[in-house]
Formats: C-alpha cells, sequence, structure tokens
C-alpha cells in the first residue's frame, strides 16, 4: 500500500500514537508533517531522523490545536495536505459538577473543534489536488462512555459525528473520511503509568495490565501505535476508496461488549 508522493499532515505527533501513525505512514512512502504544541530542538530532530530512515520528506510545524487560528496556519505551513490525520488531544478526569471549566474548554477545544478547522483549510487543498484522505483519531469513548470522562466522551463522539458529515459532504469525490477508535494503546505515557499502578494493587505487571488496566478490554492486550499507524495506511490505500464515514475499532473487543 504505496502512499508514495502524497503528502500527510499528524497532528500531535511527537509522541504516542501520532508519531506511531507518522512513522507508518512515512514507511508507505508519504511525505510528513509532524505537529505539536512545543517548538524544541528535539521536535526538528525527530522529523529529520524519519526523512532519514524512510527516505521521505519531513517537517515538524509548531502549532497549538486550542487555537483555530494555529490549526488552519499548520495546513497552510504545510504547503500541501493529502492526508489529514487528526490526533491531538488531552484528558482529564473528574465528576461533571467538579469538573473544572478550564479543562472542559481545552478538552473541547484540542480534541473536537481543531478537527473542524483542520478539515475546513484541508479540503480545498484535497479538492484542487484531486484526491484526499482524512483520518480522525476518535477513540472507543467515540462510542461508548465511562464515568468521570463527560469532557473526552463528548468531544470523541463529536469526532465520529462530524466524520460522518464531512464523509457525506466529500461522497461524490474522490476523497474519504474515516475514524479510528482505539482502545487502550500502549504508549510512553501508558507506559509510565504501570508501575504505579502494580505498587497500588500490589500486582505483578502481567497482572495490573491485565485485570486493571485492561478491564474492559476483551482481548487483554494493549493495541501498538503500529497497528494504529497500519489501520491508517489502509484507510488511505486505494483499497479503502469505498471505505467513509465509518469508525473502525481497534479496541480489543471493547465495543463489542
Amino acid at each position: 500500500m504505496s502512499l508514495q508522493g502524497k503528502t500527510a499532515v499528524v497532528t500531535g505527533s511527537n509522541s504516542g500514537i501520532g508519531l506511531g501513525v507518522a512513522r507508518e505512514m512515512a514507511r508507505a512512502g508519504a511525505n510528513v508533517v509532524l505537529n505539536s504544541f512545543t517548538d524544541r530542538e528535539e521536535d526538528h530532530a525527530l522529523a529529520a531522523e524519519l526523512a532519514r530512515e524512510f527516505s521521505v520528506k519531513a517537517q515538524y510545524i509548531q502549532a497549538d490545536m486550542s487555537k483555530g487560528a494555529d490549526c488552519r496556519a499548520l495546513i497552510e505551513k504545510a504547503g500541501a495536505c493529502d492526508i489529514l490525520i487528526n490526533n491531538a488531544g488531552i484528558q482529564y478526569v473528574a465528576p461533571i459538577d467538579e469538573f473544572p471549566q478550564d479543562k472542559w474548554d481545552a478538552i473541547i477545544a484540542i480534541n473536537m473543534t481543531s478537527n473542524f478547522h483542520t478539515m475546513a483549510a484541508a479540503l480545498p487543498k484535497m479538492r484542487a489536488a484531486g484526491w484526499g484522505r482524512v483520518v480522525n483519531i476518535a477513540s472507543a469513548h467515540g462510542l461508548t462512555a465511562s464515568p468521570y470522562k463527560s469532557a473526552y466522551v463528548a468531544a470523541k463522539h463529536g469526532v465520529v459525528g462530524m466524520t460522518k458529515t464531512v464523509a457525506l459532504e466529500t461522497a461524490e469525490e474522490p476523497i474519504t473520511c474515516n475514524a479510528i477508535c482505539p482502545g487502550y494503546v500502549l504508549t510512553p505515557l501508558v507506559e509510565a503509568q504501570i508501575p504505579d499502578t502494580m505498587e497500588k494493587y500490589n500486582m505483578g505487571r502481567e497482572e495490573v495490565i491485565k485485570k486493571v488496566m485492561l478491564e474492559r478490554q476483551p482481548s487483554r492486550e494493549f493495541a501498538t501505535v503500529e497497528q494504529l499507524g497500519g489501520t491508517a495506511v489502509f484507510l488511505c490505500s486505494d483499497a479503502a476508496a469505498q471505505i467513509t464515514g465509518t469508525a473502525i475499532s481497534v479496541d480489543g473487543g471493547w465495543t463489542a461488549l
């Protein structure tokens, strides 16, 4: 599934799922644009590393996904945008009556509203190029809910709904729009939580993963960033040209419950 000559813009991609997806895009031959809100030497070094490893063009563009103007500027600065991967996201957990308003506003802005701005800016470029793919990284929480995650669940449900809307608006064009809904994914952030969780429950690593962290994931295995990246590459391939407006779960059976 070659994406040679295509340019993929991946938001929130200097670590975790975003970086994993960007790597698989580059592996498939796409030029990649990495993004986050920081502007450090190591951010630009990541892009240079991808370019060397996969013999593609890669750049890093700083943009704060909580700001609409930054979201749109990211797409403009990228130049081409054949593939848009909306991945940027944050999380906060609290009962709704105790949920801080600033946390609600930030989660809705970064996890959902940023997708509106980037898609609005990217679609004219895709139409001009005669081809386009949008992949929104939603969540199992875009299809189901958990307590204490009101903002995250609301935002991810919104992403799935927006995905369907854009798919219908582009249905007669060579542009598709789909969502990937991961369950628990083994990212560096999740990996860092394992030792504390082991100590809290007085359990070994494998026991705490299967019985505590993956309690709701029937496979009792984490999804990997490589699997999510591979799913995104498939959705950008010719084989997926008639897949649009759908939400693909990569959650070890979570949403089958």
